[in-house]
């Protein structure tokens, strides 16, 4: 990630006690994002006190721009699209940024060289987590655009993990279920079960946890439902975001 901005030092009256870092959310899809935020809420107030979170402001362009692009192929697109909604959290005033969509971090390149705040990278976060846990050999899961992308094995690979894709007609199924189903908020029981399918064969491939590599899909899957461990990228891009908004500066 890029480094975050300092704040003040103290003054001639005594140390100051920083806010929390403003965070910034770049959304995409409705339901991850509104997970993302969900948490940040919720879990803020377990290390701020009672109804404390950090200010947070979210900005998306329209689901459908995003797909235009990515079955155009034209990830120069996708940046240009999360590198507007950058601008306009900076102007209102957030000090770092988040994006609850692990497809469109395949963009990430054209945008960081341009951002005017630093971001926490969604794979990157994940990979951390998995190798802090112990895991050797991570299952992808997630849109068919993710799957195929490097964004995953590039920060598995980094960690030194081991990553699997899913299998052709697994990718395919993914696909549909995801943006058929899941980003309208559609949680269907036999969707469900085809999901944990998918699972069950990254476990006969070797894996030892999979990672949940669409922000909507920890809404129906989790540890209790699967029968390998799952990395919850919504949740641990949340978390890493209040560590980064409170830590001491």
């Amino acid at each position: 990630m890029n480094s975050a901005p300092t704040a003040a030092g103290p003054t001639t009256t005594g140390p100051i006690t920083a806010a929390p870092l403003h965070i910034g959310i770049v959304a995409c899809s409705a339901e991850g994002a509104a997970l993302c935020y969900r948490t940040l809420c919720a879990e803020a107030s377990q290390r701020m006190g009672p109804h404390a979170h950090p200010e947070i402001s979210l900005h998306t362009h329209s689901l459908a721009d995003y797909v235009v692009c990515l079955d155009n192929k034209d990830l120069a697109g996708v940046g240009a699209l999360m590198l507007s909604s950058a601008d306009k959290l900076a102007r209102a005033g957030a000090d770092l940024l988040i994006c609850p969509d692990n497809t469109i971090h395949q963009a990430l390149k054209y945008v960081l060289p341009h951002s005017p705040l630093p971001w926490l990278h969604i794979a990157e976060e994940v990979a951390l987590q998995a190798a802090a846990r112990g895991f050797r050999r991570i299952g992808i899961l997630g849109t068919r655009w993710l799957v195929d992308s490097v964004v995953y094995p590039d920060k598995l690979g980094a960690q030194g993990l081991e990553w699997v894709r899913p299998v052709e007609q697994d990718r395919v199924t993914l696909g549909r279920i995801i943006m058929d189903e899941l980003v309208y908020g559609v949680f269907q029981p036999t969707s469900v079960a085809r999901l944990q399918g998918i699972v069950q064969r990254l476990r006969d491939a070797g894996c030892d946890a999979v990672v949940l590599g669409c922000t909507e899909l920890p809404l129906v899957l989790n540890d209790g439902n699967c029968v390998l461990p799952t990395l919850d990228s919504t949740r641990i891009l949340a978390r890493a975001a209040l560590s980064c908004a409170l830590a001491p500066r």
